[in-house]
């Protein structure tokens, strides 16, 4: 595979016009219409606000998001996913922070639902400039008019900026180039075998790096990327059965969470050939009550940071749940890497280090790169070990934390909370509860309702960085050096979040 990610998908649309691209609840979307319409959607940008580096895309899941993440590698661009739930004001720092030319925004996302701190509407286009506004109906009706713009693609151009939590209190950018990504796409598409009439789940939202996999994955084997409505994101019983998917991805936690409501797919007569997890930990409980629930389809255990493009190992378990691993913390072991990705352990710290095709260059702020390289690994900052002759993911050597799959960085939800003036000091931990983990903050100064943390907290953070219980404390326990003990805090958060309510 080669070229870049525009040209993957042009491939498949010429291999296979009239399969379907995208099926929406309500609408199918042929490769062949997918096209025109990214083509189109690339002429309107190009005409009305000439060239563009970094082209913002402010849209959920659905036929907006799909054309005109294309339509922006169409014309060279990176894309940068910009959240629509997020608050407006961090997400305009994001926009400035990347530089974004112009942003292509869902029509129906782009309607301000409210004000955040900075008087920002909290659901509209963030900050001022140049917006492309699209309705799904635009976007059909959309034809390429006038001579087509000069492709400038390539292998060497930045496909995507994504961006993360930050130790800094700021998010922190990931330019991803097109030969990063690459071998990603066509490593996976041949290992899970995907094909016309697979149908592929998409839990991912754009913002996430694993809806890379979502999209160009499925695309690169002119596959159907099956979007669910909302109340299917939130069962996969339903979203697997009514469906019929073929391949599911999702964070290990949603295997809790469904578990928990019984909305686990539903039995033997599951569609499911292949169940990929990625993001946090798969425990091999985990494991256990998704075989239950879809016993035919095999099921693989993915690793990797956004800096390694997605993902970079993998390991399936044995179809006989007999012979599964029993490692030493009870997770499904990370496997082997990828085809030219090369690792080592560092001997002290355990550290995973990573180097090969898929490691990124460097961050968009050259200051993140402090202490990230060594010898051309990136310093992965995960812990460790060789069992059995593969990898096990044992922890962070630092205060990171995921979330739901999301990479939190506590200092930045500190920071945030800090900032109320209600607050002298602040600490986050997560804790687990049924099985999924959640963030804690344990702070002191003037004690506070949970409501009132919550909606000062969502004027500037995403709803993933804002903790699901608030601990209150005179002062925080420490350790001999005088630093504040954060072991001690996680053992009383754990022991007290049973019971505080969480409303």
């Amino acid at each position: 595979m080669s070229g870049d990610l525009y040209r993957v998908f042009t491939a498949a649309a010429r291999r296979h016009p009239d399969a379907v691209a995208v099926e929406l609840p309500h609408l199918k979307i042929t490769y062949g219409e997918l096209l025109r319409a990214a083509e189109a959607v690339a002429a309107l940008l190009r005409d009305r606000y000439g060239p563009a580096e970094r082209i913002g895309l402010f849209a959920s899941r659905g036929l907006v998001a799909c054309a005109g993440y294309l339509a922006g590698l169409r014309l060279g661009a990176a894309v940068v996913p910009l959240n629509p739930g997020h608050p407006a004001s961090r997400t305009a720092a994001i926009r400035a922070a990347a530089g974004v030319d112009v942003v292509v925004a869902d029509a129906a996302a782009s309607r301000p639902v409210g004000r955040d701190a900075d008087g920002n509407g909290a659901g509209g286009p963030p900050g001022g400039g140049a917006v492309l506004a699209l309705t799904e109906d635009d976007v059909r009706a959309a034809a390429p008019g006038g001579a087509a713009p000069p492709y400038r693609g390539g292998p060497d151009r930045v496909a995507y900026v994504l961006f993360t939590s930050g130790t800094t209190g700021r998010p922190k950018g990931i330019p991803i180039r097109h030969r990063n990504v690459l071998p990603f796409v066509a490593h996976n598409a041949a290992r899970f075998e995907i094909g016309p009439g697979c149908r592929m789940s998409h839990t991912f939202d754009l913002t996430f790096d694993l809806s890379i996999f979502d999209l160009f994955v499925t695309w690169s084997g002119g596959a159907t990327l099956v979007v669910p409505d909302r109340a299917e994101l939130f069962s996969p019983a339903d979203y697997v059965s009514r469906r019929g998917l073929t391949h599911w991805f999702s964070v290990p936690s949603a295997i809790s969470v469904a578990a928990a409501f019984g909305r686990l797919p539903a039995g033997p007569g599951t569609t499911l050939r292949h169940s990929l997890f990625c993001g946090e930990q798969l425990t091999l409980d985990q494991a256990a009550a998704w075989h239950a629930a879809a016993p035919e389809s095999a099921i693989h255990n993915l690793y990797g940071p956004t800096e390694l493009t997605v993902a970079c190992a993998e390991y399936r378990l044995p179809r006989d749940p007999a012979r599964w691993p029993r490692t030493s913390n009870g997770t499904v072991p990370i496997g082997r890497l990828y085809p030219g990705m090369a690792y080592r352990i560092d001997a002290e710290t355990g550290e995973l280090c990573v180097r090969g095709p898929q490691r990124f260059d460097g961050y968009l702020d050259p200051r993140d790169d402090a202490g990230r390289f060594t010898g051309g690994y990136y310093r992965t900052g995960d812990r460790v070990a060789v069992e059995d002759g593969e990898l096990v993911h044992l922890g962070r050597l630092d205060d990171q934390l995921k979330i739901r799959g999301f990479r939190v960085e506590p200092g930045e939800v500190e920071a945030a909370l800090r900032r109320l003036p209600q607050v002298r000091e602040a600490v986050v931990v997560a804790v687990a509860r049924d099985g999924v983990r959640d963030l804690a903050a344990c702070y002191t100064g003037r004690e506070t309702p949970r409501p009132e943390l919550v909606r000062a907290l969502r004027a500037t953070l995403p709803a993933h960085l804002v903790p699901r219980w608030f601990l209150h404390r005179e002062t925080l326990p420490r350790n001999a050096n005088g630093k504040v003990d954060r072991g001690a805090l996680r053992r009383l958060a754990e022991a007290e979040v049973t019971d505080v309510t969480s409303a």
